[in-house]
Order: structure tokens, then sequence, then C-alpha cells
């Protein structure tokens, strides 16, 4: 069947799927569309045409945000060159105890093969619902209206770590010279708000592991990514319903 074929079927509604199956599915972060073919196939179809709106991509024209920001990482493209992280603490002035984004090691086992090391860019993922937002006493930290990107208004913030403790990635760090909690904004305000249409870790990515963009904007190489038939797309932990708004693939 052509993917074609696939984004004109009928949501078949995500209960259909057997539980074991969907949790097998879940686990691997795939992008669930709705269609799966009496439970023995899990379409990995575009979410443009599918209808289902159950992943962790919105179907096209109901982005919550415009723009809604977003980020692709090609994660088989990273040789952990660290030039994002780099570029991150100089651009907005991270100490050296913290972290804006950072990169994971694992070494998996190939069996005759040998081992392979793979690394994983992390980052705050501007989850659609994030749990950083629910908890926080003060709305010091919260979701932008106008774009969706999650905040810090450092001022508001009385240094209970709340947040970082229902950030399921792990994304935030105590700044002790301001006393508050910080974390990634997209560069919103060293360089958005100037005019740059790329976060600083992108801009420095020798290899294109960093895709910014705005997942509105239908003629942007990250909605292109995003929605291409036939890339599997993933999110970190969906398991927690954050929604978060970076994705991960590999070419």
């Amino acid at each position: 069947m052509e993917f074609s074929e696939l984004e004109n079927l009928e949501n078949e509604g995500i209960e259909t799927l057997p539980s074991e199956e969907r949790r097998k599915f879940l686990r691997f972060g795939m992008a669930v569309t709705g269609v799966f073919l009496g439970g023995s196939v899990l379409s990995l179809t575009s979410a443009r045409n599918a209808r289902g709106g159950l992943g962790p991509i919105p179907e096209a024209g109901k982005f919550p945000y415009k723009p809604h920001y977003s980020m692709v990482i090609k994660q088989n493209r990273c040789i952990d060159c660290e030039r994002c992280k780099e570029a991150c603490v100089k651009t907005n002035k991270v100490p050296s105890y913290g972290y804006r984004t950072t990169i994971l090691e694992l070494e998996k086992d190939l069996g005759n093969k040998g081992k392979e090391r793979v690394f994983m860019p992390v980052l705050c993922n501007h989850c659609n619902r994030p749990p950083c937002v629910r908890v926080c006493p003060t709305t010091a930290t919260y979701k932008d209206k106008k774009n969706g990107i999650v905040m810090m208004d450092k001022k508001r913030c009385i240094g209970c770590k709340t947040c970082m403790a229902a950030c399921p990635y792990n994304a935030r760090y105590f700044d002790e010279e301001v006393r508050a909690v910080d974390k990634c904004n997209f560069c919103f305000d060293t360089r958005l708000e100037k005019g740059e249409t790329k976060t600083a870790c992108a801009a420095a990515c020798p290899a294109g592991v960093r895709i910014f963009g705005d997942l509105t904007d239908y003629d942007s190489e990250l909605y292109a990514l995003v929605h291409a038939p036939e890339k599997v797309v993933w999110v970190l932990r969906p398991e927690t319903g954050a929604m978060p708004n970076v994705f991960y693939m590999n070419d």
C-alpha cells in the first residue's frame, strides 16, 4: 500500500490497538497517527492527512501557536563536537556548572560487530503540556501564548526548584548568581527577538544536526522533515503526555 493511500484511510481510534502493541510503539516514541490496519501494523504516515492527531505531532492547521517554534534533531549526525554547547554558553551566558543544552552518550552493544557510541543532543522540549508550568507556584515559568516557548521570568522565581523536579527531561539548572532557575528558551531574547532565524546551537552545528523553525510555516525545512511520510519521527518520553516540541529522527 502506498503512503498516499494510508493517509486517506479513516482514523481507527487508538482504543482499537492491542494494549501490548500500543505500549511497544510508545516505548519507541514513534509517531502514532491513527491508522492501525487492524492492529497488526502501525502506520507511520504523515500526520498531514491521516486525521489521527494522537501522536506527538499536531495536525497541520491545528498548531496551538503561530509561530510555533520547534526543533528537529537528526540524531545520527551528531559527532559530539560540542560546538552547539559552546555557542549556547557564549550566547546565553551559561555558567560553568549549568547547561541549557547538552549531549548524552550511549554505548550500544552490537554483538559480534563490537560496540557503537551514540550521541543524543537534549534541551528543553518546550512541551505543549509542560509539567514545569503546572507546578510553578509563582508563574515564574510559563508558556508564551504567542509562540509556545516555555519561558522563565527570573524575577518571579523563588528558587523552590519544583519545576526542576517536574521536568521529564532534566533540562533545567539553578543559577546560583541570580538565585533562579534557568533553561533553554530557544534563544528568544538573545537571537530571535533580534531578527535571527536560528538558535545559537542550530547555527553553530557543522553537521546539520539541529534544524530550528516554525511548524506553521509549511515551506520550512522543519515542517517538511516532521511531515515527511517516509521519515520515522520520535519524541523523548512520550509516555509523560507532555507533548514535546523537539522531534528526533535519523537520516
